[in-house]
């Protein structure tokens, strides 16, 4: 696989990862840690800037995943699927200030690790 490749890979991932955060955010803010309760509630947090940049980043996501897959064999391409693992720890963390213990940590290099078997054979 070549770089340029590999770089738009980790953007799809990067950019799928942007969009859990946004979207986690829109829920927050929307229901004020309240559960969604119908479909009133679905379309008003779907109005949501957060919420709606989140769906759009989604869908940039889908677009230049698109590009990859005509280039790289599936069976490579999707296993970095599992980086965004470690992206949404990382932003839980930092942005969210959600809890990261030793065995989150270890379980999400675990699955990056695995996944950098799988796209190295």
């Amino acid at each position: 696989m070549n770089l340029t490749n590999l770089v738009v890979i980790v953007l799809t991932v990067l950019l799928s990862a942007i969009a859990q955060l946004l979207l986690k955010i829109g829920v927050t803010n929307s229901t004020g840690g309240e559960k969604i309760g119908g479909m009133a509630d679905l379309l008003k947090l779907f109005f949501s800037l957060p919420v709606m940049g989140g769906v759009t980043i989604y869908g940039l996501s889908v677009l230049v995943r698109l590009w990859v897959l005509s280039r790289v064999p599936l069976s490579i391409a999707y296993p970095f699927v599992g980086l965004s693992f470690i992206f949404t720890l990382i932003f839980g963390y930092f942005i969210l200030g959600e809890n990261v213990n030793a065995w989150r940590i270890f379980g999400t290099l675990l699955i990056a690790c695995g996944c950098m078997f799988v796209a190295r054979s």
